[in-house]
């Protein structure tokens, strides 16, 4: 015999032999194992952790909570390009054998014993089920028999499509990810009938090495592992040369962010979760909960761009900062440099203020190169926020120059986003409407970025309102007897130290100007200060701090002194936006809420809202009569007082509010309401200090407002109150600037308290 031949006859023979050493081996433990072997209940009943999952009124999906991030989809609604990358990827004889490859082993064997060492692994989508649901990962021979048995009796016990769903539902991806369904949303944002060739071969890599291939964290081995799956899928005839080709050129977008969704509503979809595990408690994290809030997608986006361009707006009205910090750049080589990417990555993206590092820096441009390898130059307008920060004068901890990392954002102009010179802002905000008749949010933003600050302003945060919280004084005024047409002195007062029991205090009107007597609407509409405080003196701090409750204030927040007058007590947004309903809706009071029901996986009703609403009279907080005196009032803070800018800009009759500022500009608000819809702008700092000099309510709080109201209220016709009855007509005082005949209650009513000393007072803010 020829010794080659000699040799393979040998080779063969020893093949066989060990083959027939290991069958006999397996059917030893075969014999005594297989009937040992765990029961399928955990796939024929298959029943796996779902997430806890937050949508709109509308249906889209702002929050998912728990350990595993999961979507369940049934196999006939798997598209086939999903399913053909995974059989490309990982068994592309699944539908021949029979739980174990014998083929794919043996071509595994051959190719790691030509590489000299592992290479290749023979585990069939079979095998995986079996050692996802009953075994560890420990690489031990009595393991890896059991996994073969295993697969031989879910072969047994399942069908292929059975087999495939429980793999394509189960299998780990990543991100907290379980399941393609879930990761398709993880990382591209999309569902999986969505998914292109070149996606759902990105998904179908990442069995192999979830960490290692993820296109997050990994993206350059995440691209070859894609490269990969395209050509088998290409081989195996799953792709055409030109599906092929076009897969191959597709630039993917992946999502940086695996918790962003389409809608801007972390604060919203927290406090949903907060709600669901009162109620729920640990186990609403895996039962596939799904929780329903009453914003919508519309109104949201809405509330989130108002409030991020006038955080925006006032901080590039106080100067830019300089650099966030800086990079190490000895070893970076090219404007493609790996090292670019690497320090970028774990500097995060806040919304669309994008990070990047600057290359090249000189006083009149800017060469900086963004995550992913695009290289940006900005100068003129873009770039002129910045200027200080470029010259040699500028502190060497905040100038510009090779290494600092800055932040750059598209911002429109002329039609054309371009880029621009940005940096994150210091301040904070808040925004939130309702619909006034029922009291469900339609919008809420905590803050500028829950990512970055996660307290929700919106409901946590205790202000002091200022001038905002105005119309609340007034408004207990019209019940002690006094009318918009009552005529109170706009002159400087001081309250003696005998008086305030303390020391003496001389407030001021916030312009430092005094118009002498003028009537109750004309004081609002101007937000005098020394009229607020002469109304509260008369009125008696005592009876305003009761009267207040009936908006939902708590009274010990407001304690009984003359500065309640001008906002000196404590309140949150969600109290103003309460407070603001009742005048809003005709004077009923009732409760904002953000979850409107509660359902399992399958969609059965777990939890309903229900809301009172406005017109039921057990819950009247004010005499109609007041309601619509107040109303009429706030009008005109819109139309020709504090907060013009939003009649000019609207160009509607029907909005009411007051603008908001305290005391050395620290806080500003603009609360205000058209008949169907209320809304609440609050900025400041976390830690109360001055906004600047100018930056008002009617400066910084109303844009927002401004900017929400003109999407909220686009198709929304103009409403007013009704009159109600028991209102006469009044001639007004001879007053300059007097709109028209005012009203009064109908009956006699005790003339109005004299002007008198309020005994209890302590100094405090004071503001527009």
């Amino acid at each position: 015999m020829n010794p080659s031949r000699r040799w393979l006859f040998h080779l063969a023979l020893g093949f066989a032999g060990i083959g027939f050493l290991a069958a006999a081996f397996a059917g030893m433990v075969a014999l005594f194992a297989y009937p040992k072997l765990p029961s399928l209940d955990a796939l024929t009943d298959y029943r796996p952790k779902q997430p806890l999952r937050v949508f709109t009124a509308d249906g889209f999906q702002i929050g998912e909570f728990g350990e595993e991030r999961r979507t369940f989809v049934p196999i006939k609604d798997v598209p086939a390009v999903m399913k053909n990358a995974i059989l490309a990827a990982e068994d592309e004889r699944f539908y021949q054998h029979g739980g174990v490859d014998t083929l794919g082993v043996l071509r595994a064997a051959l190719a790691n014993l030509v590489s000299g060492g592992k290479r290749q692994g023979a585990s069939t989508i079979t095998m995986q089920v079996a050692r996802n649901f009953f075994l560890s990962s420990e690489k031990t021979l009595n393991r890896k028999v059991l996994e073969v048995l295993l697969s031989f009796k879910i072969e047994h016990n399942l069908s292929k499509d059975q087999i495939l769903e429980l793999y394509i539902n189960q299998i780990y991806l990543g991100q907290r990810s379980y399941g393609f369904a879930s990761a398709a949303q993880i990382y591209f944002g999309k569902s999986l009938k969505d998914l292109t060739p070149a996606e759902a071969a990105m998904l179908a890599g990442l069995p192999k090495a979830p960490s290692s291939y993820n296109p997050v964290a990994n993206p350059r081995r995440a691209r070859v592992r894609q490269l990969y799956v395209l050509r088998r899928m290409n081989d195996l005839g799953f792709l055409d040369a030109r599906q092929y080709a076009e897969a191959e050129k597709e630039s993917l977008h992946v999502k940086r962010d695996p918790n962003e969704f389409s809608v801007h509503a972390d604060y919203v979809a927290e406090m949903a979760r907060q709600i669901a595990i009162e109620q729920f408690h640990e186990d609403a994290y895996n039962r596939g909960l799904r929780v329903i809030t009453t914003i919508t997608r519309t109104d949201q986006e809405a509330a989130y761009a108002a409030l991020r361009q006038g955080v925006l707006d006032y901080d590039r009205r106080h100067g830019y900062r300089g650099a966030e910090a800086y990079v190490d750049m000895s070893e970076i080589k090219s404007d493609q440099d790996e090292g670019l990417d690497e320090a970028l990555q774990d500097v995060s993206d806040v919304g669309d203020l994008n990070p990047a590092v600057v290359l090249s820096a000189d006083s009149k441009s800017l060469r900086v190169y963004r995550l992913g390898g695009e290289v940006i130059t900005l100068s003129g307008e873009g770039l002129k926020f910045a200027l200080p920060m470029l010259s040699d004068k500028a502190p060497a901890n905040k100038r510009l120059r090779r290494g600092a990392i800055v932040r750059v954002r598209k911002e429109g102009r002329d039609g054309k986003p371009v880029w621009q010179i940005a940096q994150l802002p210091d301040v904070e905000a808040a925004f939130l409407s309702a619909n006034p008749a029922d009291g469900a949010i339609r919008a809420l933003v905590g803050g500028f970025d829950f990512n970055r600050n996660k307290f929700n302003h919106a409901s946590q945060a205790w202000r002091q309102p200022g001038s905002s919280f105005k119309p609340f004084i007034y408004s207990a005024a019209l019940e002690k007897g006094y009318s918009p047409a009552s005529v109170m002195e706009d002159a400087p007062i001081t309250i003696s130290s005998g008086e305030t029991g303390s020391q003496a205090w001389t407030p001021h009107n916030y312009d430092g100007k005094y118009e002498g007597a003028m009537t109750l609407r004309t004081a609002l509409t101007k937000s005098k200060n020394m009229v607020s405080i002469r109304l509260l003196r008369a009125i008696g701090a005592a009876y305003a701090q009761d009267y207040i409750t009936h908006f939902g204030f708590d009274a010990d927040k407001h304690p009984p002194y003359l500065t309640m007058a001008l906002g000196a007590g404590s309140v949150t947004p969600w109290q103003q936006l309460t407070a603001y309903s009742v005048f809003a809706n005709g004077g009923y009071r009732i409760q904002p809420y953000i979850v409107k029901r509660i359902e399992d996986a399958k969609g059965t009703l777990l939890a309903q809202a229900q809301p009172r609403l406005a017109g039921d009279e057990s819950i009247r907080a004010i005499d109609p009569r007041n309601d619509y005196l107040m109303d009429s009032m706030m009008r005109d803070v819109v139309l020709r007082g504090t907060a013009a800018k939003a009649h000019v800009a609207l160009k509607r009759n029907d909005l009411a509010g007051k603008t908001g500022t305290t005391n050395d500009y620290v806080d500003a608000w603009f609360c205000g309401y058209q008949p169907t819809l209320v809304g609440v702008a609050w900025i400041g700092f976390d830690q109360p200090r001055r906004l600047g000099n100018g930056e008002t309510g009617g400066a910084a709080a109303l844009p927002m407002w401004i900017s929400y109201m003109e999407k909220a209220l686009a198709n929304v016709p103009e409403a007013m109150l009704p009159v109600p009855p028991g209102l006469i007509p009044i001639k007004p005082a001879g007053e300059g600037g007097s709109s028209g005949s005012e009203m009064i209650y109908q009956e006699s009513l005790p003339p109005p308290p004299l002007d008198k000393p309020d005994s209890a007072y302590a100094p405090a803010s004071e503001g527009e």
